[in-house]
């Protein structure tokens, strides 16, 4: 098979489009043709040894999949060869095969295309988990989102709204403010680049605070850097501020502003969280096919890349230069 490989540490142009050996099925595990691959910023961190998890090399980069099962396993039940799934894997997506634990795919619709299957669970599933279970979603509260034209901003957008609240997106341009709005934004800001001096940093709060119509209740912060402190002035009483990724810079933000709100930082780890909780993340992934199938939600996907030139794809993310999701395809 073919294969997008990992050989060392380095940026996406040192990826190597290469062959790799077919992978076999062992004791309760599945072989998965690969139609899609979604793009994420694990992605880029992987490869470069930033990651939670660094993998033996060569690797893949690619967290979640949509193909059909090739083959099974033994002590494998509930999957029949030939079936469309979707595979959780953390890295090894692009390629045009790939090996997963039975316990890490599920089943999809017969009408979901493989794109938007592959850019489906860990975007909706890590806004949904952030939002209804770290953020305790309200109806009728407001969100700012950060970094709103983005993956996960996009679908923090559409389920915040399919649970009644009222959303801003902030966004880094006129176009990317458009893209939110077409989403279901309410709102939206457009934030400057950083690095903020003391000033810029209070007059993006300002910012912040006129777009929300006064504060937020949640706040999803899918940027980090210096966008966190004026964020963070933005909150509400008893607001909530959802650390979801910080592709700007880990942020050092300061304390004192969780004491004058009585709010609090909350930390968002989707993948851990899938793990520990496996039945809360059971019930989430029913409501998201449930909220796909009424047409709440929907992967906005801006480009399809090539398996050969899936570094690209990964480029243009880090580079922020994406708007909704972008797909690697095998076809």
């Amino acid at each position: 098979m073919k294969a997008l490989l990992s050989t060392k540490i380095g940026p996406p142009e040192a990826l190597e489009y290469a062959d790799a050996p077919d992978p076999v099925a062992g004791e309760g595990e599945v072989v998965i043709a690969v139609k899609a691959a979604g793009v994420n910023f694990p992605d880029a961190l992987i490869i470069e040894d930033k990651y939670q998890f660094k993998p033996e090399r060569p690797f893949s980069p690619g967290g979640e999949v949509a193909g059909v099962v090739e083959s099974i396993g033994p002590g494998v039940t509930g999957v029949k060869v030939g079936q469309r799934v979707i595979g959780s894997s953390g890295w090894g997506g692009y390629a045009e095969k790939i090996k997963l634990p039975a316990q890490r795919i599920m089943p999809i619709p017969d009408a979901m295309p493989f794109d938007e299957a592959s850019a489906f669970i860990l975007t909706y599933g890590t806004s949904y988990y952030a939002l209804k279970d770290r953020g305790l979603l309200k109806e009728g509260e407001t969100v700012l989102i950060l970094g709103a034209a983005g993956g996960v901003g996009v679908a923090a957008i559409e389920l915040a709204k399919a649970m009644g609240a009222r959303v801003i997106g902030a966004v880094s341009s006129e176009e990317k403010a458009a893209f939110a709005k077409e989403a279901g934004a309410d709102g939206t800001v457009i934030y400057p680049p950083g690095a903020f001096a003391k000033e810029q940093s209070k007059a993006v709060a300002e910012s912040f605070k006129t777009a929300t119509g006064g504060g937020a209740d949640v706040i999803y912060d899918a940027v980090g850097g210096d966008y966190c402190e004026p964020a963070l002035r933005t909150m509400n009483w008893n607001g909530r501020y959802l650390v979801v990724g910080f592709p700007a810079g880990i942020p050092t933000p300061p304390l004192n502003l969780t004491l004058l709100k009585s709010s609090s930082i909350v930390g968002v780890f989707w993948g851990a969280s899938v793990a520990r909780e496996p039945k809360l993340h059971e019930g989430n992934v029913r409501d998201l096919f449930r909220l796909y199938s009424e047409g709440k939600i929907k992967p906005r996907i801006s480009a399809r890349y090539p398996l050969a030139e899936g570094g690209k794809a990964i480029r243009a993310l880090m580079d922020r230069k994406a708007t909704g999701k972008l797909v690697v395809t095998m076809d």
